[in-house]
């Protein structure tokens, strides 16, 4: 007896990826620009790839980054912890260290609340 079965545990590699796009990409956001302002693509790709840098150089400075209406780039202090590894089931010391993180600005959060459905 031969068994067929039309579920896979994994997509296979030359499966059609899903149409409905819901990320965006760098150069989604470079195209988008470039065409509502008629600036040249490589102009933008430049001005995103300095802006981020920018961000970037700031919060490696030890400085937050604040747009207003759009939210804050901000350095966050995790504290020292115990970890474990499990591999040798052994108590390890994870030390304090500070990371990056993003908090939207209230409108925002609003917008979004008001216009995405909830999945």
């Amino acid at each position: 007896m031969n068994y067929h079965f039309n579920f896979y545990i994994c997509r296979p590699l030359n499966a059609n990826i899903n149409t409905n796009k819901l990320n965006m990409t760098k150069a989604d956001i470079v195209t988008n620009i470039s065409d509502q302002l008629g600036i040249d693509k490589t102009d933008v790709q430049a001005t995103v790839e300095k802006f981020m840098k920018e961000i970037k150089n700031s919060l490696e400075g030890g400085e937050n980054v604040y747009l207003r209406g759009f939210g804050s780039f901000i350095i966050k202090t995790r504290a020292e912890k115990t970890g474990r590894n499990i591999s040798k089931n052994i108590a390890v010391k994870i030390p304090a260290h500070n990371i990056p993180a993003f908090k939207p600005a209230k409108v925002f959060v609003n917008g979004v609340k008001s216009k995405v459905e909830v999945a």
